[in-house]
Order: structure tokens, then C-alpha cells, then sequence
């Protein structure tokens, strides 16, 4: 694994233990010598995870749709920029140049972006692990709700992704990870 996608929320966030992270996990990704790909913006837990890639050495490559680099914030110190035309272009680019996928807290593109890549996994069109960062069980509920699908017969066979609640631990487990591939394009019969 050498290229690990972050997906973040590019706000600070209502708890100051969710910007440790950001930059743990950044600092963790340099130590362990990979690079990082993400958002592109300087603002938020995407910023804070970002400078601290850079920080430890890493290549960090931002990808930012036109439309948001004011709103977002581009980062003008990182490895390597691709500004794109769209949301849906962002997404397509940052699973192409990543190994893994990794998502910290984050609002609705956070969760854009990692339902994303869980059904991208699903339908067969990439084969890479998928992992939470659980800071203070941020992602409990998303996954009470995923428990939820897998038992209402919704997602088949059963969606498992690593989660864990330090950098270390969840970089670790995803070096260990199975693909977060669950199921082969198609429908599924009826148990």
C-alpha cells in the first residue's frame, strides 16, 4: 500500500480530540512512508491532516474541484495539486491514484465521499480496504446503520470495514485488510 486516501471534513469539527486525529493520522501516514491523497483544502480536519503528512516527510496530493477553491481553501504547500472540473471528477481522481481509503469525521461530502467508495468496493470496481477512524465514536452510529442494512438483507454478503479508534491501530489493520469488496455486480437471490 502506498497511497492512502483521507476523506475529512473541511471544518475543525465541535471537539478538539477530532483535529488530534486529523493530525495523527497524517504524521502516521508519513512515519509508516506512505503518501497521502485527499481534498486539497488547508481549512478543516482535511488541513490539519495534510500538514502534518507534510510535516513528516510525505507526499500529499490535493484534489479540488474548480468551484471550491476559494470556499475551501486550496493549499499552496502541497506535493502536488490537480484542480478538476467537478465533485464527481474529485472522487474518480482520488480513488485512481489511492491504495486505501480512510475517513475521518467529517459532514455530508465526507459521507459522500465514503459511500462512495463503499459501493465502488461493492460493485466490484476497485478492491480497496476501507477504513474508520472512530475519534471519540464518532462513526457509532454509521455503523449501528450499516448493522442495520446488513441484517435487513441489504447489503450481501454482510459490508465489513476497519475501524479503529487511533491512527496506528486502523493503518495497521488496514495493512492486514481483506479488500472491502462485498459482493459481486448483479442482484442478489433471495435467501
Amino acid at each position: 500500500m502506498e497511497r492512502i486516501c483521507v476523506f475529512a471534513g473541511s471544518n475543525d469539527g465541535a471537539r478538539e480530540s477530532y483535529l488530534i486525529a486529523a493530525r495523527e493520522l497524517g504524521a502516521e501516514i508519513a512515519r509508516r512512508g506512505h503518501a497521502m491523497v485527499y481534498g486539497g483544502a488547508a481549512c478543516g480536519l482535511m488541513g490539519a491532516c495534510a500538514d502534518a503528512a507534510l510535516a513528516g516527510g510525505a507526499e500529499v496530493v490535493g484534489v479540488l474541484p474548480r468551484a471550491l477553491t476559494s470556499r475551501e481553501v486550496a493549499h499552496t504547500g502541497l506535493t502536488e495539486m490537480r484542480i478538476v472540473g467537478s465533485l464527481h471528477e474529485r472522487k474518480a481522481v482520488m480513488s485512481a491514484l489511492s491504495d486505501a481509503v480512510v475517513a475521518l469525521p467529517g459532514g455530508c461530502g465526507t459521507m459522500d465521499e465514503l459511500f462512495e467508495a463503499i459501493t465502488w468496493g461493492q460493485l466490484g470496481l476497485h478492491e480497496k480496504p476501507i477504513g474508520l477512524l472512530d475519534v471519540d465514536g464518532y462513526f457509532a452510529p454509521l455503523v449501528a446503520f450499516i448493522e442495520h442494512m446488513n441484517s435487513e438483507g441489504f447489503v450481501r454478503p454482510p459490508l465489513r470495514l476497519v475501524r479503529a479508534r487511533t491512527a496506528r491501530e486502523l493503518l495497521h489493520q488496514l495493512l492486514a485488510a481483506p479488500p472491502a469488496t462485498v459482493s459481486p455486480p448483479g442482484p442478489h437471490p433471495r435467501p
